[in-house]
């Protein structure tokens, strides 16, 4: 019996794949603006989220990624009390940073990006 291999999905367009990228990196807002880690990719997304799958796929993605890193550093400030909170905050931080970079590399490469260790709420 023969498996039929699925064909490769086709490489998303250079426009869309900025989109997708930009729902990734507006995460920096947060650099700026309390909540703007938070409010860049869910503007992003739902500006752009209609125009390609693509793009809604990686906008959910980044904003569920943002809102684990919101609850992760909540918890981190409760946990300053007993010191570990320091420590664990920047760990969460450069964390993020870091898997929030690779993110928006891969995608305008035109690889679905998954981060790991994210709590997916916005399905």
């Amino acid at each position: 019996m023969m498996i039929e291999s699925q064909s490769p999905l086709p490489t998303p367009s250079k426009e869309v794949r900025q989109w997708a990228m930009l729902c990734h990196f507006a995460a920096f807002f947060g650099l700026i603006f309390p909540f703007g880690n938070l409010l860049g990719p869910l503007i992003v997304w739902q500006l752009k989220k209609e125009v390609d799958p693509y793009i809604d796929a990686q906008g959910k993605e980044a904003l569920n990624f943002q809102i684990t890193v919101a609850i992760a550093a909540m918890i981190c400030f409760l946990l300053m009390v007993v010191i570990i909170g320091f420590p664990l905050l920047m760990l969460v931080g450069v964390g993020a940073l870091v898997l929030t970079i690779i993110a928006g590399v891969k995608v305008n490469d035109g690889v679905a990006y998954r981060y790991p260790f994210t709590w997916r709420l916005i399905k």
